[in-house]
């Protein structure tokens, strides 16, 4: 069974971003997403959503881990 496709607004409301954000992380294919319809209108599955998640968390802390200064002034503003 194929679970419920998310619209670009949806996808928006979840990581508390921009439009245009959303946007462009569709058309540079850093978030997998299909066009629909006579209109193409954009849909994200929620699994892709997910592991983009994910992997915007890893690259993250892979750059905290390969960044010790950024990781001190985090540690100022904590």
């Amino acid at each position: 069974m194929y679970e419920k496709l998310l619209t670009l607004e949806e996808v928006r409301e979840i990581l508390n971003t921009s439009s245009a954000q959303v946007y462009a992380l569709v058309r540079s294919g850093a978030l997998p997403a299909m066009k629909m319809g006579g209109r193409g209108q954009w849909r994200v599955e929620r699994g892709r959503l997910d592991e983009y998640i994910e992997r915007a968390h890893s690259e993250t802390a892979t750059w905290v881990r390969e960044n010790p200064m950024a990781r001190a002034e985090h540690e100022v503003d904590a």
